[in-house]
């Protein structure tokens, strides 16, 4: 059989999506809309889990700013007594799954929107904080990030790994807390390049 010419096997550019979005839908399946068996969702607290109520919300915002559609992001956390379950047993004992998956394709915002309850410190001088991993088209590493309280400052200052970060760039791993009717939320926007791009670690 004689090989084909580059014009007849010319196919056409591959297209320049790396990555995803196709996570989002595969790993938060119910909030896509699909009927998929999924272990995690945006509910990290159940009804017996200890520690104050909370939403954690925000985008995700590309170097213009826009809020990217199509991000996944990742959270995990200690309840608000400040502990891990270490089984899945534990976990339902607790009521806290501590860990959440959402994706932000799915809120007229382009919001990603957490259920929880505010952690606690886990350790002695270490301030209460969220466990980031963002996930989205054309990254083809995730990056990992943390969340700190507005209304922990006194625990913030204390805190070694927020220390490490340069004073004028730790305001973007800071969510604000916000009270609608009784209802405590704490937003931050990950902003992933540009002007007050947030504070990824190397993990």
């Amino acid at each position: 059989m004689p090989l084909m010419t580059a014009q007849e096997a010319d196919f056409g550019q591959t297209p320049s999506q790396t990555v995803g979005p196709y996570f989002a839908y595969g790993l938060t399946a119910t909030q896509y809309g699909y009927d998929f068996n999924q272990p995690f969702d945006a509910a990290v607290a159940l009804d017996n889990a200890r520690g104050e109520r909370i939403c954690l919300e925000g985008r995700v915002l590309d170097g213009d700013g826009n809020a990217i559609g199509d991000a996944l992001v990742e959270i995990s956390q200690a309840d608000g007594e400040g502990r891990y379950p270490q089984t899945p047993a534990e976990a339902s004992e607790m009521g806290f799954r501590a860990f959440g998956r959402a994706g932000t394709g799915t809120d007229p915002q382009n919001r990603f929107l957490f259920h929880t309850v505010k952690p606690g410190a886990e350790t002695p001088g270490e301030a209460p904080h969220i466990n980031v991993i963002v996930l989205m088209r054309g990254l083809l590493l995730h990056a990992f990030t943390r969340v700190y309280f507005s209304d922990e400052a006194d625990a913030n200052a204390k805190d070694a790994v927020l220390a490490s970060v340069p004073a004028e760039r730790r305001h973007t791993l800071i969510a604000e807390r916000v009270e609608r009717g009784g209802a405590v939320s704490y937003r931050i926007d990950i902003r992933m390049q540009g002007a007050d791009e947030t504070v990824f670690f190397d993990v």
